[in-house]
């Protein structure tokens, strides 16, 4: 998930490690409460009601608890302060969290598979679904449609990947929720293989969820840049400083939800050796107050002379 850059300073606001953990803790507690209510409900009329629909949304829905408190496990760890070992900050903590998501909803996704399969394979075992199975559902729909909301409103608020990531995990579950609702619907009106059938719905619908999660999160892990409109939003805040004549060689590369970058910015040649450095410094502090970079190093080259950097080493 790339945030951009908006014109709305208030869209450029930085959040401390301790607020963003914060936020996450907050919201994911409430999803913890939610989960907890929603899923045993489903599990428990599922297995009177003989849905397995409905117990999958409900083994859905205990996954999140799982995806819960990774969540409060990186939001724990990501706002200690840097150190010896980790000079930029633990800002991965969050990536890493992702990814263990990710690798959590695959192997949920693959075990509702086989099993819908399982059920497939023999039929006749298949009882009609029970009236009370589908209030159930739909409960759930609403449930974490509400939950979803919710949580995307504070993930981006602090602009969290992570929170984003589960916020989505949530509205999954509404989806998976309406998939299980139109199975036992099928289900009650004669045709009772609707029911593992949405049941296999829903775990195709977590596995590709969690494949998605845990490939964003490698590709992150493996020092992903953000993406253009983001670069250029950089770049436009070291032109705007003075005595910044020109920048080149913007690169970055996400550190969690935060980014680490470097810059070759052109400045007047006949200024000394000071007066570089501190239009160099003001251009970096632009950049950490304005954009959501945590560290910004920069290369100070003459304004319209060849740049030595890119010659090759003899």
């Amino acid at each position: 998930m790339q945030f951009t850059e908006q014109d709305d300073d208030s869209e450029h606001a930085t959040h401390s490690a301790a607020e963003r953990a914060a936020a996450a803790s907050r919201s994911t507690w409430v999803s913890v409460v939610v989960n907890v209510v929603l899923a045993s409900a489903q599990v428990i009329v599922g297995t009177l009601t003989k849905s397995q629909a409905l117990i999958a949304d409900g083994i859905h829905s205990l996954s999140d608890l799982v995806s819960d408190f990774v969540v409060l496990f990186a939001g724990h760890h990501a706002k200690k302060d840097a150190d010896v070992d980790h000079p930029y900050g633990h800002q991965p903590f969050e990536t890493a969290a992702s990814l263990a998501l990710g690798a959590i909803l695959l192997a949920v996704g693959g075990g509702m598979i086989w099993s819908a399969l399982q059920k497939l394979e023999a039929p006749d075992t298949i009882a009609p679904a029970h009236f009370t199975s589908l209030w159930v559902a739909l409960a759930g729909i609403a449930t974490k449609e509400l939950l979803f909301r919710y949580m995307l409103r504070t993930a981006k608020a602090v602009k969290s990947s992570l929170l984003v990531a589960n916020a989505w995990h949530a509205r999954s579950d509404a989806a998976s929720s309406l998939v299980v609702s139109l199975g036992i619907l099928g289900s009650m009106a004669g045709y009772p293989l609707l029911d593992p059938i949405a049941a296999l719905i829903v775990g195709f619908m977590v596995g590709k969820m969690g494949w998605s999660f845990g490939w964003d999160a490698l590709h992150d892990l493996m020092d992903r840049a953000v993406d253009e409109e983001e670069v250029q939003a950089i770049r436009s805040t070291l032109m705007a400083t003075p005595g910044v004549a020109g920048v080149h060689d913007v690169r970055t590369r996400k550190m969690g939800d935060m980014v680490v970058a470097d810059a070759h910015i052109e400045v007047d040649a006949r200024l000394t050796v000071e007066e570089g450095h501190n239009i160099a410094v003001a251009a970096r502090n632009a950049v950490l107050k304005r954009h959501r970079v945590l560290n910004l190093m920069t290369h100070v080259d003459p304004a319209h002379r060849p740049d030595a950097d890119h010659q090759p080493v003899v």
